[in-house]
């Protein structure tokens, strides 16, 4: 592909050299800088990366299945948490059935982040989550998922809320169950016949209080004693013949390959960045925002990782995050991050590796080392503004404060261990001019008919 010189930048090259940094910043003087730029450059139809781990990854009848499904609360148990109060910022009242679905903590109005949640840092599901909910666009582009890797595919990635007391409260059993009753006859004409959920002797029917967690500890944040038909509970499921928890298992793998394929068309699209720097629209771009890019990409180093068309290199650094209170809930002290969330991943049976992904596209790393303590993955920075706080427990809540952290080098108190960073020297102006950058990464997003609940 070839890409034409915008006038823009012809204009400010023939600019005299100035003594201040913004103006300095303001001239794009060399060809790397221009190379570097056209390297972050969105095209203008993406190809959407193959998933070989999900055959109806592409699939439009498993997509319509998956919007349907991601916006079904009828797989979560009770709220648990007392700050389920009924207010906006809340999915219910403490004790309340099937309120929390997957656009509970994802917001399609809102890039697909959790904008509803007090203070709009972590996510108030049934409980008090630990980490801030990502935005899901361009999800498609990642094969390690979380912010700490703790998954390597969209059809794995649903148990992490089902069966989290603190996101869903739910099971895999009772969903399994959920969508026999309310989906049989999408499902099925998406993935084939349905195991016979209905027959209790085989598959325990779960109503009611009769699943998920009533009693949660607080302090680390898992059930005491409460039966909750999910492997390992020593209850329901863990009393079923082994094929009928095969069963279950694929029932709701499918559920995730449905919402996979939902999921991977959400995308943040072409923003004013991209047609001021392929010189589709020279005048896209206001002089900070061009500055801002020059900076991007020169002093300030950010596309270091945060590179490629979706600003991410799909690595993780520890950046130094000092330890703070979060939306008043807990002291974020004791995150390990990757060096725990790629271990899990690697030793779970649903990863691609097991017998429920469809094909191994070798994105399981072959080894960790102890780079990846208190490392988290590197977000996208595609409709980055629209985000209501930054970093993995949301402790910033406007780009100004993340981009003089950055400019700071990280934390000295941070955890643990030293930070990646180093000192970047920027000056106030020159700090203001990223952030006019990255507020030119915003597209139109996905189609409102996207965005509803069908």
């Amino acid at each position: 592909m070839t890409h034409s010189i915008p006038l823009t930048w012809l204009l400010l090259a023939a600019l005299p050299a100035c003594s201040s940094a913004s103006s300095t910043q303001g001239s794009l003087e060399s060809d790397p800088t221009r190379a570097a730029l056209l390297d972050l450059s969105l095209p203008t139809t993406p190809v959407l990366p193959k998933d070989v781990s999900n055959h109806w990854a592409d699939d439009p009848a498993a997509a319509a299945l998956g919007q349907r499904l991601f916006f079904e609360a009828g797989f979560s148990g009770q709220l648990l948490d007392g700050d389920n109060d009924g207010t906006p910022a809340a999915l219910g009242r403490q004790g309340e059935l099937g309120k929390v679905s997957c656009a509970g903590c994802h917001l399609p109005d809102h890039g697909f982040s959790d904008t509803r949640s007090i203070r709009g840092q972590i996510s108030l599901g049934a409980g008090w989550g630990r980490r801030r909910a990502p935005s899901l666009l361009d999800i498609a582009q990642s094969k390690l998922l979380m912010w700490d890797g703790r998954h390597d595919a969209l059809h794995n990635q649903v148990f992490g809320p089902i069966e989290s007391p603190v996101e869903m409260n739910g099971s895999r059993l009772y969903a399994a169950e959920q969508v026999f009753a309310l989906h049989r006859a999408d499902y099925e004409r998406v993935f084939g016949a349905m195991p016979p959920l209905d027959d209790a002797t085989r598959f325990p029917p779960l109503t009611g209080k009769a699943f998920g967690c009533a009693i949660l500890d607080e302090q680390d944040r898992v059930c005491r004693g409460q039966p909750r038909g999910v492997p390992g509970d020593g209850a329901e499921y863990d009393g079923m013949a082994s094929a009928d928890q095969e069963a279950v298992t694929r029932v709701v793998v499918n559920v995730g390959k449905a919402i996979g394929a939902y999921e991977r068309l959400l995308t943040c699209g072409q923003a004013p960045f991209d047609r001021w720097v392929t010189g589709a629209d020279p005048n896209a771009l206001s002089a900070a925002q061009i500055r801002g890019a020059n900076l991007f990409v020169g002093k300030a180093k950010c596309s270091s990782c945060h590179s490629g068309p979706y600003l991410s290199d799909e690595k993780f650094h520890n950046v130094g995050l000092q330890p703070a209170i979060v939306a008043t809930v807990f002291l974020d002290d004791n995150d390990l991050g990757a060096s725990v969330g790629l271990a899990s991943m690697m030793a779970d049976p649903l990863n691609v590796q097991g017998k429920f992904s469809d094909g191994d596209d070798g994105r399981i790393p072959s080894s960790l080392d102890g780079s990846l303590l208190g490392a988290f993955r590197t977000p996208k920075l595609r409709c980055v503004e629209q985000r209501p706080s930054f970093m993995h427990t949301g402790q910033m809540t406007n780009l100004d404060e993340v981009v003089l952290f950055f400019d700071h080098g990280g934390n000295e108190f941070g955890f643990p261990g030293k930070s990646e960073l180093t000192p970047l020297g920027l000056v106030p102006e020159e700090r203001a001019d990223l952030v006019a950058f990255l507020r030119s990464l915003t597209g139109p997003g996905p189609s409102a008919e996207l965005r509803a609940a069908p």
